[in-house]
């Protein structure tokens, strides 16, 4: 069997597959960059079973190595790893190439898992490489917006419709602009249109455009959104507020590829990729009669499920200081930063408006709080005194009405979710009557100081600094 090489600058990252592989009896190499892996196959050494590389390392970088490799061994399955999981990195990855894309920290079982996966893959179909942009457009290291990212990623080869489902403020338009970015249609045009915002009697001019005296007041020609979209991606936005005839109009044309101009008589052909994307229930509109089942089956082709906030708590931390970044260069001021407090009790936070009530919330904070670093008590009065648990209810009587939700759900990690939310809960609580220092933290909650440590870190809820020096061994 031929050796898994093992591609990282950083030693400890290569111990633990180092240790991991011997334990099941998988041969491995070892390299600390990607030169070093490289001048190996010129020396014409037998190329490995997989390769297993880190994404940023001094030098050249791993999809440097993705790229130079899999022009020699096509079928060569290469697995990227990153401690930056961010959009970019993942469809770089899959379109270099990559049998899969793995955010650091990982789970070494899952990770063996994986590796034993592309051991069994004999080949793997080579996409193009793609321009890593400095500034990520999307970020997220929670496993459910992992997906998000691995689907866009295996998206950006096809030109299939797409459904985007979530709540509001959960980012659906970014994910469908970033779908854009990375297909065959990205140096085409993009356009977007809510359909719950336009009145129903102008949406149709609105979508197909009109002929110069098709209504009293058209006194020129309009394209619509269709024609201006051409080539490229229509995004409809709120699919399913769609009226009951728009609907008709949009599955002949996805039906039929033509359309017409309010007005007009000559059919256009149309070229265009539809994303739709809402945060209602199409299944139940449609048995209620509120949406045609042929189009919402035509719309339906690949679904893309977006995480509430809530569901990716872990993001918080990273959203929140890319945000505070982020208004910072907006407003042209210097960046604020969070306390651990300050970071840990959003982190505890449900945010109903999902990540468009974050962003909001940091631009309010550059321009509001009156330090540099923002602390607990810099953060709306809402906020500080919001719970997880309403007053007035026994916790437990909550929580079972929780578990009943979830177990309605049947998605099987009920105990994993749960077990989450109650040590985040625990955790930014004692962080926060601590004042940041997670010694006192550890001795209040009646745990070992490396085990907060290493929650904290599970749990995404790692801010940066601890307010303690050392952390001397349990």
């Amino acid at each position: 069997m031929k050796p898994v090489w093992i591609v990282d600058d950083d030693k400890s990252i290569r111990w633990v597959l180092e240790k991991t592989l011997a334990r099941e009896q998988i041969p491995f190499k070892s390299f600390a960059s990607a030169s070093e892996a490289l001048s190996q196959l010129d020396l014409g050494v037998e190329p490995p079973q997989v390769l297993v590389s880190d994404i940023r390392m001094p030098g050249e970088s791993g999809l440097d190595l993705l790229k130079q490799v899999k022009e020699r061994f096509p079928s060569l399955p290469v697995i990227i790893m990153t401690a930056y999981s961010d959009l970019d990195s993942a469809v770089a990855a899959f379109q270099g190439g990559a049998f899969e894309y793995m955010p650091k920290p990982f789970d070494v079982d899952q990770a063996m898992e994986l590796i034993r996966r592309a051991i069994d893959e004999s080949s793997h179909q080579v996409g193009a490489s793609a321009e890593i942009g400095l500034v990520p457009e999307i970020l997220g290291q929670a496993p459910a917006m992992q997906e998000v990212f691995r689907a866009i990623g295996r998206l950006s080869q096809s030109n299939a419709t797409v459904m985007i489902t979530g709540e509001s403020g959960s980012g659906k338009e970014l994910v469908a602009r970033a779908v854009h970015r990375h297909s065959l249609r990205s140096d085409k045009p993009f356009i977007a249109i809510n359909t719950a915002a336009i009145p129903r009697d102008l949406l149709e001019s609105e979508l197909f455009g009109h002929e110069r005296g098709a209504f009293t007041g058209a006194a020129t020609q309009r394209r619509g959104r269709f024609e201006q979209a051409e080539g490229g991606t229509l995004f409809l936005d709120e699919i399913g507020d769609m009226p009951p005839e728009l609907q008709t109009r949009l599955l002949r044309v996805l039906s039929d590829g033509n359309y017409y101009r309010v007005g007009g008589h000559s059919p256009i052909k149309a070229n265009v990729r539809i994303i739709a994307a809402t945060h209602q229930n199409l299944e139940t509109r449609v048995k209620e009669g509120l949406f045609r089942e042929d189009l919402f089956h035509r719309l339906n082709v690949i679904r893309l499920r977006l995480p509430s906030l809530r569901e990716r708590g872990e993001d918080i931390p990273i959203l929140a200081r890319h945000f505070l970044q982020k208004s910072a260069h907006d407003l042209g001021v210097e960046a604020k930063r969070f306390s651990d407090a300050a970071l840990s009790h959003l982190a505890s936070l449900d945010f109903p408006g999902n990540v468009r009530q974050l962003e909001n919330i940091c631009h309010w904070l550059t321009v509001m709080a009156p330090g540099q670093q923002v602390d607990l008590a810099d953060l709306p009065a809402e906020l500080r005194d919001s719970t997880q648990v309403s007053l007035g209810v026994d916790w437990e009587s909550a929580l079972a009405q929780e578990v009943d939700r979830l177990l309605a759900g049947d998605d099987g990690k009920v105990h994993d979710k749960l077990t989450n939310s109650f040590e985040r809960v625990l955790i930014t609580r004692a962080l926060a009557h601590t004042g940041g220092r997670r010694i006192e933290a550890a001795l209040a909650l009646g745990i070992g100081r490396n085990t907060i440590t290493r929650k904290i870190q599970e749990l995404g809820l790692g801010a940066g600094r601890s307010n303690d020096a050392e952390h001397a061994p349990e």
